[in-house]
């Protein structure tokens, strides 16, 4: 297993739908910033936003365990192997990131509890 190196591509505001359903003030995500970098495999990277990492882990997961020497989906959705734009589920202010595989690999940073 590898890491997958997780890029914040850029936090976006629906004004339309946040004018509609969201509190006032409401703007982008304020828990992550474009250009942050996380490397993950097996777990959340720390600083990293559950919510988010709840709607991406599986393709990390997939991209940590070799799915990266293949493109998703039959090819008709990313054309570079090792590569998925995702983003979190907030229907009106979506975090867009990109994920790539890596060859570094990964390591156990905790202990199991048994």
């Amino acid at each position: 297993m590898n890491k997958v190196k997780i890029t914040v591509l850029k936090t976006t505001l629906d004004p339309e739908l946040a004018d509609e359903y969201g509190v006032k003030g409401l703007g982008p995500c304020p828990m992550l910033k474009a250009g942050e970098i996380f490397y993950a495999d097996y777990a959340k990277p720390q600083g990293f936003c559950d919510e988010a990492w709840k709607a991406i882990y599986q393709y990390v997961f997939a991209l940590a365990h070799g799915a990266g020497n293949n493109l998703f989906y039959y090819g008709d959705w990313i054309r570079t192997p090792g590569i998925a734009i995702c983003s979190c589920n907030d229907g009106i202010r979506p975090v867009i990131f990109k994920l790539e595989a890596t060859d570094l690999p990964a390591t156990l940073d905790y202990t199991p509890v048994r």
